[in-house]
């Protein structure tokens, strides 16, 4: 694995992201390394990704092409709404315990049908599960950009107080505006 992502701090994974959306912005292709000789070295030697992202299954929103990410760097969590539950818990425990990730991103997006959803109040069947999690974050905001970073906040507000975080573990939150590809981590608003 490129010794360049393995063990990075998280300020140094939100900066390799950062830098990532930056070169997206302008991308017609992902320059994220796909290669058989990455494919072959992760299966020898095994994943290192620096970050964890828990973010929508909205087929709009690809975390390793927005961070012009390639195999083995990011640890990749998708459950529409971007909701945290047991499931979503266990695997970022899996990744910063395991596979010494330092960085948590918690990648809402705006224009998100599960938001939209939960602001509706249109939901039956096991939908119905993820739009009330959603209701419970959002409250009656009814702006959808307002409420997807609330609904982030919340993804975030479990995770911290679920999980044991190491010193020099840090989850931010962060939201992907699909109109025009870039993302905007909520700390730097």
């Amino acid at each position: 694995m490129s010794s360049d992502v393995k063990g990075l701090s998280a300020e140094e994974a939100l900066l390799k992201l950062q830098k990532g959306n930056e070169k997206y912005m302008s991308a017609s292709v992902n320059p994220g390394d796909v290669s058989p000789a990455i494919r072959k070295d992760t299966c020898e030697n095994g994943q290192f990704p620096y970050a964890v992202v828990i973010t929508c299954s909205d087929s709009r929103v690809i975390p390793e092409s927005i961070f012009s990410a390639g195999i083995g760097e990011l640890f990749t969590i998708r459950v529409a709404g971007n909701v945290v539950n047991d499931f979503q818990l266990g695997s970022v425990e899996y990744s910063v315990d395991h596979l010494g990730s330092n960085l948590v991103v918690v990648l809402g997006h705006t224009n998100c049908g599960a938001v939209g959803a939960a602001m509706g109040g249109h939901a039956d069947g096991f939908i119905k599960t993820i739009t009330d999690e959603i209701k419970a974050a959002i409250g009656d905001e009814t702006d959808g950009y307002k409420a997807s970073c609330l609904n982030v906040e919340n993804s975030i507000g479990k995770i911290k107080s679920s999980l044991h975080m190491a010193d020099g573990v840090k989850v931010v939150g962060a939201i992907y505006h699909i109109e025009d590809g870039h993302v905007e981590f909520m700390e730097d608003k």
